[in-house]
Formats: structure tokens, C-alpha cells, sequence
């Protein structure tokens, strides 16, 4: 509820409302908390059961970094495939290489929403995230064995089809287990996944690559496939056994974990504005986020930078323009990543540490448009690798827009929940277009690409920095609102 909306006189110190408008004392509050924490033992055996309880969970979630590195893994491995004949064996002709990339989002766009709402309705994600897990390993696996475009482009639908299932799921699932004050950090290692990903892939395609040609009469680039298909099932069945449900349904919690896991996301939802949207029709959150242009203004946005983030897809080819063989070619590709992971580490910690958003996101922006300017000004090798480096870290400024627009709808619930769905969805429209940014005929300086890259990595700064002013103008009137009205400082905007 706004600023605005509070037409009441300020309670005076030793008296606040409680959730339901009630006027209740500091004393009272302070007694209710020793009442609420007394299932527990009190408040300090609760802080302890409550830490048992947080080391139990991430020790179980963190499988889902793995998890979500073979999932990019499978998703980005044509690329290297692409460096030993999957091409020419294949028969690709013009921008049928493109196709295949950009094919697997459209099944990606599609899915996301029908998953999670069956995995809502299915209530078993340790079965279900895994169980598509499986079921991705065997079609990366099937992509080994197409011997045409048609055979290639229905595996690689179908895979962004069954692929979609994990990173919405994922959020979901952490969402069900940690408050929103433990969810950032989270969220922020296991997109760190997603980054390291690109390393450890180009580590095992150099090894698969370079060791596996001819054996058993297949080209290398198909053991590419089977092998990165089979590690992906493998663990999926190990991640049966340790990915938890929900906190009413996982066996491995004792009955005191299962009662403050569940007290804990009881209390934390208790923010008291679902009523806002959640007391009318189911569709109203929906309205809300499509009637809101700040919604798709972010979206655009967030499109804008996947374009320019689309050298991803394409990086072992981008790396062979320095003439190194295959091998070292996709040795190469994994200390960029790594910097990356590091940086976008340190970045969004100090983003979150100190509040502010625009400024680190445009840092990370503007150091990723001068590795592309050094692209296109030399083909000298030492400068095109630091040109590498500077633009993988460019995923630090795009996990710190990813927070900033989590935190520009903060409610109410039901609209934040569309908003960042339909705006996550909206920018794999940026991977499908990105696919066509690398052709081949632009190599091997790419100058081109690399000038699409500055132009929408340069729109998402200045579509940012509009953003940033009109959440300055919202908080200005907030403030202007409160001192009119006699009340403390509330709500900001963080910008």
C-alpha cells in the first residue's frame, strides 16, 4: 500500500498495529514473540534449531548449482560441437546454425509458466525437477545421433521445451524454503551457475573433443553429446535423493524442523498486503503487471542486455578467431567465465550491501562495451582475450538488474509474481534474436556483432537510467507525502 493510501495519524512510540490494525504495546509484542517462539524452546533454542535448520536446506539445495551448470551446459554444448564438424556433417547451410539456437527458446518461452503451475499442483519437486532433468539427458543424447537440420532442430526444440521446467522451478522451490532477506543471496549463487557453466563446459568439450574422434566409428562432437547427456542423467538420479520437496512434505526434517520451517515462511508472507489483490479475482495480479508500463519498459530492458549477452552462445568460435587450435581454443574459454563468477559475486554483495543498483549495473555495462570496442579496433591476440574477459562480466551487471527489478514491485504479491515471470519470459525473445547476431560471414573480426552488442547493451543503460530517475521522482514524493502527513520515513524505492 503507498504512502498515499495511509490516512491515519502516526501510533505513538510505545504503541504499533499488528498485521490485522490492532493497537498493541511494545511490552505485548515483545511477549507474543516469546509465545510464538516457546514450541521451539524460546528464542535462543530457536536461533540454533533455526541455523541446524539453514545448513540442513543448503547443504540440500546446493545440488542445484550442479544441476543448473548441466543445464547450460547441455543448452550451449552445439556451439562447441560446432568447432568439430557438427556443421558440415550435418549439411547446415546459411543461418541454419542460428536456427538451432534460437529454436530452443521458443519451447523455452512456452513452458515456463505451464511448469511451474504443475509443479505447484504436483507438490513433489525432488521428483519432478529431476525427472525432467532425465528426460533433457536423453534428448542431448538423442542430438548425437541426427545426421540432418530437421532431425537437429526437433531435438533442440523439444530440449528447450522439457529444459524450462528448472530455473522457474528452481526459484520456486527456494522460495518455499528461505525469507526474502536469505533469497538474494541464494538466488545469486545459483545463477552464479549458470556462469561458471560456460567454464566447466569448455572444459569438457576440450576433453571430449580433442580425446574422442573416430572412437567406436563417431565423431568426436556426437560423444560430445552422448557423454554431457549421460553425466546429465546420471546426476539427475543422484538429485532424486537429495533435492527436498516443500517444507510440509520433506521426511528428512524432524518434527520440530518441519514446524519452525514451516513458522518461518508463515511469518515472513504475513507482510499484510496479499488481501490487496489476493481477496479479488485470481487474475487481477495478472491485470495489474500487464497494465503497468514499468513492467514492460524492464522488460525491453532486460531484452536489450540478453542481445547484447548473446557472444555466450557463440564464445568458443569467438575465442578460435585468435588462431589457436581446437583444444586451447576451448581452454581459453573458461578463466573469462571464472572472472566472471567472481566479479558478479563481489558485485552483487556490494549491490546489496549498499542499496544501489544502477550505478554497479552500468559499471559492468560500460566495461563490457569497451571489450567490444576492443574487438573491433584489434585482432592483436593478447588485447582480443582481455576483450573476452571484459565482456563475461558483463553477467555481474545483469544479476544486479535481475535484483533491481525484484525490487521495483514490491507489491502487491500477486502482481510481482506475473511481473517477474512475464518479464523473465519477454527477454529469451533477446536469445532468439541474438542468434542471428554472430553469421559467419562477419567473422572473423565480427566487427558487426560486436557493433549490435555496444547499441543494446548502450539502450539498456539509458533505459536504465530513465528508470532510475522515475523511481527518484516516486521516492521524492513519497517523502514530500510523509512530511505532509507527519510520518516516519517508510517505503523507498531502491534505485
Amino acid at each position: 500500500m503507498s504512502a498515499s493510501n495511509e490516512k491515519h495519524s502516526p501510533p505513538s512510540p510505545d504503541l504499533e498495529k499488528d498485521q490485522k490494525g490492532s493497537t498493541i504495546s511494545h511490552q505485548e509484542k515483545a511477549d507474543s514473540e516469546v509465545d510464538r517462539d516457546a514450541e521451539f524452546g524460546g528464542p535462543e533454542a530457536r536461533k540454533r534449531l533455526e541455523k541446524k535448520l539453514l545448513l540442513k536446506v543448503d547443504l540440500r539445495m546446493s545440488i542445484m548449482v550442479l544441476i543448473y551448470i548441466l543445464n547450460y551446459i547441455d543448452r550451449n554444448n552445439a556451439a562447441a560441437a560446432r568447432l568439430r564438424g557438427f556443421e558440415a556433417d550435418l549439411n547446415l547451410q546459411g543461418n541454419e546454425f542460428a536456427t538451432l539456437l534460437s529454436i530452443l527458446y521458443v519451447g523455452y518461452i512456452i513452458m515456463q509458466v505451464p511448469s511451474n503451475m504443475f509443479l505447484n499442483w504436483m507438490g513433489k519437486p525432488s521428483w519432478y525437477l529431476p525427472g525432467c532433468m532425465i528426460v533433457w539427458g536423453a534428448i542431448s543424447c538423442l542430438t548425437g545421433i541426427t545426421h540432418n537440420f530437421v532431425g537437429a532442430l526437433l531435438t533442440r526444440f523439444f530440449l528447450g521445451f522439457v529444459e524450462a521446467a528448472f530455473f522457474p522451478g528452481a526459484l520456486f522451490l527456494l522460495s518455499k524454503w528461505y525469507k526474502r532477506d536469505e533469497l538474494g543471496l541464494r538466488t545469486a549463487i545459483l545463477f552464479c551457475g549458470n556462469i561458471i557453466s560456460n567454464a566447466f563446459g569448455a572444459l569438457m568439450a576440450s576433453g571430449i573433443l580433442s580425446g574422442m574422434q573416430g572412437k567406436l566409428g563417431h565423431a568426436a562432437w556426437r560423444w560430445l553429446f552422448y557423454i554431457e547427456g549421460a553425466v546429465t542423467i546420471a546426476v539427475a538420479i543422484i538429485a532424486i535423493f537429495i533435492l527436498p520437496d516443500f517444507p510440509t512434505t520433506s521426511k528428512w526434517l524432524s518434527p520440530q524442523e518441519r514446524a519452525l520451517a514451516i513458522k518461518r515462511m508463515e511469518e515472513d508472507a504475513g507482510v499484510g498486503d496479499e488481501e490487496e489483490t489476493e481477496g479479488q479475482a485470481h487474475g487481477m495480479g495478472l491485470w495489474l503487471a500487464i497494465k503497468d508500463w514499468r513492467v514492460w519498459w524492464m522488460a525491453l530492458a532486460l531484452t536489450s542486455q540478453v542481445v547484447a549477452l548473446s557472444f555466450n552462445a557463440y564464445f568458443p568460435t569467438l575465442s578460435q578467431t585468435m588462431g589457436f587450435n581446437r583444444t586451447v581454443t576451448l581452454l581459453l574459454c573458461a578463466p573469462p567465465f571464472a572472472f566472471s563468477t567472481i566479479v558478479t559475486f563481489i558485485v552483487s554483495r556490494h549491490s546489496d550491501k549498499t542499496q544501489e543498483r544502477f550505478f554497479h549495473l552500468a559499471a559492468s555495462f560500460a566495461a563490457g562495451i569497451v571489450g567490444y570496442i576492443i574487438a573491433i579496433a584489434t585482432m592483436n591476440t593478447a588485447a582480443r582475450y582481455i576483450s573476452l574477459f571484459l565482456m563475461a562480466q558483463s553477467y555481474a551487471g545483469f544479476v544486479v538488474l535481475l535484483a533491481w527489478i525484484s525490487n521495483s514491485f514490491p507489491r502487491p504479491p500477486s502482481k510481482r509474481a506475473v511481473a517477474l515471470a512475464l518479464i523473465n519470459a519477454f527477454s529469451q525473445l533477446g536469445n532468439i534474436a541474438g542468434s542471428y547476431v554472430w553469421p559467419p560471414r562477419w567473422g572473423d573480426s565480427y566487427r558487426y556483432s560486436y557493433g549490435i552488442c555496444i547499441a543494446t547493451s548502450g539502450t539498456a543503460i539509458i533505459m536504465c537510467y530513465m528508470f532510475r530517475q522515475h523511481l527518484l521522482a516516486l521516492n521524492r514524493k513519497l517523502e514530500e507525502e510523509e512530511k505532509a502527513q507527519g510520518r516516519e520515513r517508510g517505503f523507498r524505492f531502491v534505485v
